[in-house]
């Protein structure tokens, strides 16, 4: 083994060696808090002079970050946030963990990754490690970063270590956080996936899985996003199939469950939201593209999935129809705009979507968050109302979000007409004719 990667081995053994992490996102933060928890010096980074301040006032914004814990780290001088890059210099890891957008081309857009690890480069030394964490496609890590590191005149895998670890987050999950998911980690060369795995193995709980290259493991990430988005893109169309023929997919779907093997249950829903199911699987069609494949499959699920929020509009119009109303002028209550149950997160949410052709057909919009007080969206503002008040007022009410605080007893009788897209009230009794389902 190389003598500097074992030099760098027995300082993160020793718990001497000093972490950085670029992105205080809901990845970054985490993962900096997880590693000021395990022993280590942390220094965090961010563009954003208001999260650094939070951070080194000890205030949280982040759900899975437990507040006491954050405020101990900061107080006990085990964790500081800067906006200062040439923190870099400093740190024996850095850990890159910023936004990997797709542009609206749905193509990805990698500049966050470029700009970051140009900067990394001013400051890289010898014996370093540096760990790209932002979900992309198959090749960033040696095609992208390592070329740029190396422009240092330090030469990957001798000089300094490279690994990509794809970030595994899970927003309002109970039971799995950063700490207890297991981690994959390919690294550049043996000694680079030794040094990044060991560093790991000393801050999470969860498995160190040991792969062979980055390519490996930047793939691993795209297949795990991709299933996901292609099982969900399977279940809304079963959606729109059930409801054209009068069937219910959610007891479709308990029915296919009772199957011990072979079904793994995906639901419905108004579409798909989140950082990671609705953009991932286009990185690798734009990779694929490179070698002259076309992913029909990934784009057909992804054409089905956008559909959703089109066809949830359509319904409720239909359901309107029937109370001889129409779209245009209609009150119209959405409960829960967040893109999943009991978090604030909105990024790509199917409700803003909703809300979008709503609105294209004329509708007046009012909507209640418990999590989400107010938002912008295309130079619009919204505020949440009081839920039981806009109950009274609305001509259709959409669950767009089944957020645990809502009482679906009440929301059931008290809808003047009520469209169900999240199968959240399931468990209450439901015998009137003007409760719908997706």
């Amino acid at each position: 083994m190389n003598p500097l990667a074992k030099q760098l081995i027995e300082k993160i053994q020793n718990k001497e060696a000093v972490i950085g992490v670029v992105g205080l996102g809901y990845v970054g933060l985490p993962l900096a808090v997880e590693k000021a928890k395990a022993g280590y010096k942390v220094i965090g980074f961010d563009v954003q002079e208001k999260k650094v301040n939070m951070v080194n006032e000890g205030h949280n914004y982040i759900g899975d970050v437990v507040d006491d814990e954050l405020i101990k780290l900061v107080e006990g001088e085990r964790l500081k946030a800067t906006t200062d890059f040439s923190f870099v210099k400093d740190v024996d890891a850095v850990a890159i963990a910023v936004p990997t957008p797709l542009d609206k081309f749905k193509q990805p857009d990698v500049s966050y990754v470029v700009s970051s690890t140009k900067d990394i480069a001013k400051y890289l030394h010898k014996g370093m490690l540096v760990v790209l964490e932002s979900t992309t496609y198959p090749g960033t890590t040696e095609e992208i970063v390592k070329p740029i590191l190396e422009e240092s005149g330090l030469k990957c895998g001798e000089d300094f270590f490279l690994a990509f670890s794809p970030e595994r987050v899970d927003p309002g999950n109970k039971l799995y956080k950063t700490k207890n998911t297991p981690k994959v980690v390919g690294g550049c060369g043996e000694d680079s996936t030794k040094v990044a795995a060991m560093l790991y193995r000393n801050v999470l709980e969860g498995e160190i899985f040991e792969v062979s290259c980055p390519a490996v493991a930047e793939m691993e990430k795209i297949l795990e996003n991709t299933f996901r988005h292609i099982n969900i893109g399977l279940a809304n169309e079963m959606a729109i199939l059930c409801k054209k023929m009068g069937i219910d997919i959610w007891e479709v779907i308990e029915a296919a469950k009772t199957k011990p093997y072979g079904f793994m249950a995906f639901y419905p829903g108004p579409g798909l939201g989140g950082h990671c199911i609705p953009l991932d699987p286009f990185y690798l069609t734009y990779k694929a593209r490179e070698y002259d494949y076309h992913t029909r499959l990934i784009e057909t699920a992804g054409e089905i999935n956008d559909f959703m929020p089109e066809f949830v509009v359509d319904n409720a119009m239909k359901l309107l129809n029937k109370e001889k109303k129409a779209m245009n002028g209609a009150k119209v209550l959405l409960l829960g705009v967040a893109y999943k149950k009991d978090i604030d997160d909105m990024r790509e949410s199917p409700a803003l979507k909703v809300i979008e052709h709503l609105e294209k057909n004329g509708a007046n919009v009012m909507y209640n968050d418990p999590y989400v007080p107010s938002f912008k969206h295309k130079g619009k503002e919204y505020a949440s109302i009081n839920w039981e008040q806009g109950i009274k007022e609305a001509d259709i009410v959409i669950i767009t979000t089944a957020h645990s605080s809502y009482d679906y007893q009440r929301i059931v009788n008290e809808s003047a007409v009520l469209y169900d897209t999240r199968n959240a009230t399931k468990e209450v009794e439901n015998n009137r004719e003007k409760i719908y389902k997706l």
